[in-house]
């Protein structure tokens, strides 16, 4: 596939320095119209030996120009006030498999925030996490280790969890409120 695009690429550009060489001469000649016949020709041409020498995958999204990494994300929490645990259920919705790296927790306080990498659950770490097209990812986060790490915690209203690529590309994030607030913020 990639030598069909390549001559394609090359007709082109071809074609395009022929039309620039042709821009101070006036009026039609005929040696430009068998330059635009041959052109069609060529391109159908590499049109129809590109689909008997590759054909059609068997997957749809092979076939796309561009492939977008999309995940959706869902931040739950086991209590409307003070939880202690938080469900992180991360979806794949894009077009190709996604290699996720590890998700932040960020903490905000309006004027302050503490960020902490997630590495897994019950001491056992998973990321960076190859998810496939289509599938689900559930976390279980513990809050009370994170308060058992600074007390202070406690006192920060909301939670947002980032979820990225191994190549550093923001994917999705949410969102949550701890306790109640004066301001949404």
């Amino acid at each position: 596939m990639r030598y069909y695009k390549k001559a394609i690429l090359l007709v082109f550009s071809l074609l395009g320095s022929k039309l620039i060489w042709a821009q101070n001469e006036i009026g039609p000649e005929g040696h430009k119209l068998l330059w635009v016949v041959v052109f069609i020709v060529v391109v159908f041409a590499a049109i129809i030996i590109g689909r008997k020498r590759f054909p059609k995958s068997a997957t749809k999204s092979d076939n796309k120009l561009f492939k977008r990494q999309k995940v959706r994300i869902e931040l739950a929490k086991d209590s409307k006030y003070y939880p202690d645990r938080l469900m992180l259920k991360v979806e794949n919705t894009g077009d190709v498999d996604v290699d996720l790296d590890q998700p932040l927790l960020v903490f905000d306080n309006f004027w302050l925030k503490r960020k902490f990498k997630l590495k897994g659950m019950a001491n056992r770490t998973f990321y960076p996490l190859y998810l496939e097209r289509g599938k689900i990812h559930e976390l279980e986060i513990d809050l009370t280790r994170f308060y058992g790490h600074d007390k202070r915690l406690k006192k920060f209203p909301k939670v947002k969890v980032q979820v990225q690529n191994v190549k550093g590309k923001k994917l999705a994030s949410s969102s949550v409120y701890l306790r109640k607030t004066l301001v949404k913020f």
